[in-house]
């Protein structure tokens, strides 16, 4: 990891930059697959997961006797512990459930909004070297709390053909029947366009590479719904002579691990601090069965020297991580000044991991500085709020002349005249 010192704010820009693809090349590659998909359905989806995931399927759908061996095969220690992260889950996004609640205005001017369920939804679950059976509880717990009435997951297949059996017991714990075998661009295309197998979705849900948020950008222009701009994970970790540096490089490294294009970066007042986290990364690593992998992803990433924490809270709110760990003394004070983050982790005791599995806080989140402008996934991402309104005719005849009297200013008689034929006929 590179050690910056005292950087000036005017090569922040450069300095907290994402790995990134050739987008010109990515968009291309992306845009043929979708086209593809959209254009042969079922055949081209089997062809791609053939090219990409080397496995050839006569089927895409997960049956009934695939479930029942997934049940068999995961042990009981893993089961609780699924059962347990839901339940904290559920708790925490049963809380977000919105009441109904009528505003009167005015006197006879009702207004109301009623929170409406997404029909259908697709939720996309990363596969490849690790199978995130923790994303379906993040993403179907929320469904089903909303009212969504159609939950449909894609997700890659290993080698053997068949889904990861805690992929599947996490689903079929959550309520999810409709689980289709395919990843990638081309799992995305065919719940955006819909295949003989695949159905078509409102809205599509959950993280990926860099290839799956460009696929997941690019259905969203062509008029399907997603979740928001969620690529390779990030952590940052403003840290000082409070912290633990044994703990903050587990963190750092917990989020180096997911894959070479993450990044993760740690901001400190203290040399010290910055020393002994370095050196322990460099212990910790070796320890990691994807040391090679968290390498990779450490060659992106940075350890940032500043003056104090005026300055490492600016430059962190320029970052804008998709997780934000505060270990560092009065951590809840100087949390009140983050203003752009996806999750943040408060003290030596909460490690970014609680909340990417049991906490109850929902690990999608937003990535590559897009926290600037989206929240992390909730209730609400899976409901439409639909409004209401009741005027009686008194209502409107006290409302009348302001509408009449708006409507006249910006010229649409029509408007107006839709009030004023009501009140004197």
């Amino acid at each position: 990891m590179q050690v910056i010192r005292y950087p000036e704010k005017n090569t922040w820009n450069t300095l907290l930059r994402r790995p990134v693809l050739d987008t010109r090349q990515l968009e291309a590659t992306v845009s043929a697959i979708l086209d593809d998909v959209k254009t042969n359905g079922d055949a081209a989806v089997l062809k791609y997961t053939a090219q990409f995931d080397k496995v050839e399927l006569a089927d895409l759908r997960v049956d009934a006797e695939e479930f029942a061996a997934a049940d068999a095969a995961l042990d009981e220690p893993l089961k609780n512990a699924i059962r347990q992260a839901a339940a904290n889950i559920e708790a925490f996004h049963r809380a977000q459930v919105e009441e109904v609640t009528m505003i009167e205005t005015m006197p006879g001017v009702q207004c109301w909004r009623k929170p409406v369920g997404i029909e259908k939804v697709g939720l996309y679950i990363p596969g490849g070297t690790a199978p995130l059976f923790s994303t379906i509880l993040m993403l179907a717990i929320p469904a089903r709390l909303a009212g969504c009435s159609e939950i449909v997951l894609c997700t890659p297949p290993g080698r053997n053909g068949r889904v990861h059996p805690a992929v599947l017991w996490a689903a079929h714990y959550t309520g999810i029947t409709r689980v289709f075998k395919t990843g990638g661009v081309q799992a995305i295309g065919a719940m955006a366009f819909g295949t003989e197998s695949v159905p078509k979705v409102y809205k599509i849900f959950g993280p990926g590479n860099q290839y799956v948020t460009c696929a997941k950008q690019l259905v969203n222009s062509a008029g399907t719904a997603i979740d928001m701009p969620a690529g390779p994970s990030e952590v940052a970790v403003f840290a000082d002579e409070a912290c633990v540096p044994a703990f903050v490089a587990a963190d750092l490294l917990s989020q180096a691990e997911h894959g070479p294009d993450s990044q993760v970066l740690l901001v400190s007042t203290s040399e010290t601090v910055i020393a002994a986290v370095q050196a322990e990364v460099e212990t910790q690593l070796e320890q990691l069965p994807r040391k090679d992998m968290a390498t990779q992803a450490l060659g992106n990433s940075r350890l940032v020297l500043v003056k104090d924490r005026d300055e490492a809270m600016d430059l962190l709110n320029e970052y804008a991580p998709e997780h934000l760990i505060m270990a560092c003394e009065n951590d809840e004070a100087l949390a009140t000044r983050v203003v752009n983050a996806g999750s943040v982790f408060l003290g030596n005791y909460s490690p970014e991991s609680a909340g990417d599995y049991a906490s109850g806080t929902n690990h999608t989140l937003p990535t590559n500085g897009y926290a600037t402008a989206y929240s992390g996934v909730s209730v609400d991402s899976f409901v439409k709020k639909i409004t209401f309104q009741r005027l009686t005719r008194e209502g409107l005849q006290a409302l009348a002349p302001a509408i009449e009297a708006m409507a006249a200013a910006e010229g649409l008689e029509a408007h107006k005249n839709a009030v004023t034929i009501r009140i004197n006929p």
